[in-house]
């Protein structure tokens, strides 16, 4: 008989993690019972015990022998996530788990979530997820517990708690790095304090105009848009291009645009038609079967050298835009997906072998726990050979904010990159964590002239003067404390950026200052800036090595 005072703390915590990490986030477990081993043998959960609890709040004599090792308050939230629900269709969910992305899902969640035969739960899964969504056009862990097409489901623990442990390890490593980011923005600016600086000037009322253009390469059979911000100058202006990220779309940076625009630069902010928000609705209504194509990865950095060529054309032979653009001094701004393409254009090379280690089902390191993970593991359809070289000479510098750069490039990809570049980071991102997608290849740049901006308490969503939210009904991570404070830091940080890298005015380096920035820091977002942070100092500091590290 055992004893409840034998049971260790880690034995514990395997227990509650199976019955609440495990229940609470993914989406399809069990029929009539849910099997798991661990410490104290192979475990049993009735799922009429978990749907009872669910309705009436009520714990049976099954269920009660885990209250033991949980507290109220965790008990609690089980309830709350088994009562919860996501309004998404059965086309939706349809569409999703046949896409290559849902496949990809399924395929790695599948090699822990096992039928009664210790099987590969893939083909359970995603029909216990369908005929779930069809019965009530939303999603219920208790109705997809309850279509699972098996007498019981298997968890595979040991992988599962590989995957706890490594998300367990995300968490720590990235309070730490978050902790390393600040410690060494401080010596830097206690190294170089700015005298007499001015804040940054917030507008100078250049008159300007915007006109949407329409664009068609026939060569890719590829149309987009293009809202082109033109201030109005005696002289050429220097060129900003602004990249989205996935879902989203070019009205999510008017504020952005508004502000660059006024301060001298033309700007042009395009739209990706494979990836922006008018795709995703198309996907969600069932009118296509891909949530991404693999293509994506390359046709977007292209869709902004074909925009530079255009605007090559009208500066030669358009009489309303003759001369209007200085495309010699040209700079990019990508948030997310479109971090990712800027980078791209900037000389960063796609690693399919990493990409390809990264996607193993079996793979528990830190990286199976990165939420862009599904993104990047469509470019495994890629053949190496036959991806060409995306980068354009035309781009000086670039600004990539949360983007998803580290489990696409690894180290080996990032050192081609020569020119400045500025990544933004947000410690409480859940898309593009932090740690793996930009302190990681900060370290591995090789440019003299870069920056690492953190946002601490800031989301992945931040940048987006608009949300998805109108076309998902869920956000995948907890909300900001202030959208409005970080968009007005990216404001500033990629003003002062351009200023210094594209146009040319050195003195706008002193607004990218630590001491400067710590100014401006407001206390429930406080904002850091540094620009040296070596992989050796992060590994020594971390006692860890950043997945795609080449090794030394």
């Amino acid at each position: 008989m055992l004893n409840k005072n034998n049971i260790t703390k880690i034995q514990q915590s395997v227990i509650l993690g199976c019955l609440s990490s495990l229940l609470s986030n993914l989406p399809a477990l069990g029929a009539e019972q849910i099997y798991f081993s661990s410490p104290l043998g192979e475990l049993t959960i009735p799922v009429n015990s978990l749907e009872e609890y669910a309705r009436s709040g009520k714990i049976d004599s099954e269920l009660a022998f885990y209250t033991q090792f949980t507290s109220k308050s965790e008990f609690k939230q089980l309830r709350e996530f088994l009562q919860a629900r996501v309004n998404l269709n059965e086309v939706a969910i349809s569409q999703f788990l046949y896409s290559s992305m849902g496949k990809i899902a399924l395929k790695n969640l599948g090699e822990y979530v096992q039928n009664d035969s210790h099987q590969n739960g893939f083909y359970a899964l995603r029909s216990a997820l369908i005929l779930s969504a069809a019965s009530h056009d939303s999603l219920n862990l208790i109705e997809v517990l309850k279509k699972f097409p098996s007498r019981s489901i298997r968890i595979d623990s040991d992988a599962l708690f590989k995957i706890f442990g490594a998300f367990s390890q995300l968490v720590e490593k990235t309070k730490q790095a978050n902790l390393l980011v600040q410690e060494k923005s401080e010596i830097e600016a206690n190294k170089q304090i700015v005298q007499n600086q001015d804040e940054l000037p917030k507008l100078v009322y250049n008159k300007w105009q915007k006109q949407t253009l329409k664009l068609n390469d026939q060569k890719r059979k590829r149309a987009f848009v293009t809202d082109l911000y033109l201030p109005e100058l005696p002289q050429k202006a220097s060129v900003i291009v602004i990249s989205h990220g996935f879902g989203s779309d070019r009205t999510d940076f008017v504020y952005l645009a508004e502000h660059l625009v006024s301060h001298g630069f033309a700007v042009a902010v395009l739209e990706h038609p494979g990836s922006n928000t008018s795709n995703l609705e198309t996907f969600i209504r069932g009118a296509t079967r891909e949530v991404v194509e693999a293509n994506e990865f390359i046709n977007r950095p292209q869709d902004i050298s074909f925009l530079l060529d255009y605007l090559q054309q009208l500066n030669q032979s358009d009489s309303a835009f003759q001369n209007r653009f200085n495309l010699e001094k040209v700079g990019a701004i990508g948030h997310s997906f479109g971090g990712y393409t800027v980078m791209a254009l900037a000389g960063a090379k796609i690693n399919i072998p990493f990409i390809k280690q990264q996607c193993r089902a079996d793979n528990f390191n830190l990286n199976a726990t990165n939420a862009s993970y599904l993104l990047l593991c469509i470019t495994q359809k890629l053949k190496e050979k036959s991806i060409p070289d995306l980068k354009d000479k035309r781009i000086q510098a670039v600004f990539a904010i949360n983007p998803v750069s580290g489990g696409v490039f690894g180290e080996t990809g990032l050192l081609p990159v020569e020119i400045p570049v500025m990544f933004a980071a947000s410690s409480n991102d859940a898309v593009a964590p932090a740690l793996l997608e930009q302190i990681c290849p900060f370290t591995w740049l090789n440019t003299p002239n870069k920056y690492l901006a953190l946002n601490q308490n800031g989301t992945h969503s931040d940048a987006n003067q608009n949300s998805m939210r109108s076309v998902l009904p869920f956000t995948p991570e907890i909300a900001s404390p202030n959208p409005k404070l970080a968009r007005s830091y990216y404001k500033s940080l990629s003003l002062a950026f351009a200023k210094t890298y594209i146009a040319g005015e050195l003195q706008y380096s002193n607004y990218l200052a630590p001491s400067y920035v710590q100014k401006m820091s407001q206390p429930s977002m406080p904002l850091k800036i540094l620009r040296e942070l070596t992989s050796e100092q992060l590994s020594k500091s971390l006692n860890f090595s950043c997945p795609g590290a080449m090794d030394k």
